[in-house]
């Protein structure tokens, strides 16, 4: 089926849980369609819930000319998957509940979207101290082997993690949720949008020129209210 011809999400996602999960007890459309942020390469993102089986899965097919992803759940499964999302700080679940169009309900979709709704708002587990500790440690860590490289290829892929670690750290340390890939820097948008503009710029002008000297600067400056780099001293699972 042609791009052209395709049915519109709402459409297509109502024809699919007709043709295949037409006894579910609710459905949600989620995902970037329903965020206004869709491109040529996404794909509907569709929760159901079934109370009739026994475990949840994931699923992913191509129906009526659209790539879809599955997420299928009893009125148990998705309680696992919200409490783990909430324990790695990276509510994929509770997020897509939260923004999906009910697509079916038969009286339980409400009450999870309320359960989703709370968990975003209370936020993820807070760092312990030693957490925080650890984290400027392996940070301090890669920012030394970034400042120290001098081997362009291997350098590249330092700054990567160097900026995962470093987006990581400003905002679990401020209570705000994480995410990988592109929601990394999605939520760094949502908790500040122009110390995110900046980060961006830091580590844009540094892949176009190679120059350290910002990108040091930055990652300074993120770890100086915690005490700034950390290596002397630092233990870690020490027994006395």
């Amino acid at each position: 089926m042609s791009t052209q011809n395709k049915l519109i999400p709402i459409e297509a996602a109502i024809h699919f849980i007709n043709k295949h999960f037409s006894d579910c007890h609710g459905a949600l459309l989620a995902g970037s369609v329903v965020r206004g942020e869709a491109t040529e390469t996404s794909d509907l993102d569709i929760i159901i819930f079934d109370k009739t089986i026994n475990s949840s899965y994931r699923e992913s097919l191509i129906d009526q000319g659209w790539a879809i992803e599955v997420f299928v759940h009893n009125l148990t499964t998705y309680k696992y998957f919200f409490e783990s999302d909430r324990k790695r700080a990276r509510p994929s679940l509770p997020r897509m509940v939260f923004e999906g169009i009910i697509l079916k309900d038969e009286g339980i979709v409400d009450s999870i979207k309320t359960e989703a709704k709370n968990l975003l708002d209370n936020g993820p587990e807070k760092w312990s101290d030693e957490t925080m500790t650890t984290k400027r440690y392996f940070i301090t860590d890669v920012l030394d082997d970034f400042i120290g490289c001098s081997n362009r290829a291997e350098e590249l892929f330092i700054a990567n993690t160097l900026a995962e670690l470093t987006c990581e750290f400003i905002l679990r340390t401020n209570g705000q949720w994480i995410g990988t890939s592109k929601w990394l820097v999605r939520s760094l948008r949502n908790y500040d949008e122009v110390f995110a503009i900046k980060f961006v710029e830091t580590f844009d002008a540094y892949y176009k020129s190679g120059e350290k000297s910002q990108v040091i600067q930055l990652v300074d400056s993120i770890l100086q209210p915690f005490g700034g780099r950390l290596f002397d001293g630092f233990s870690l699972e020490k027994r006395e």
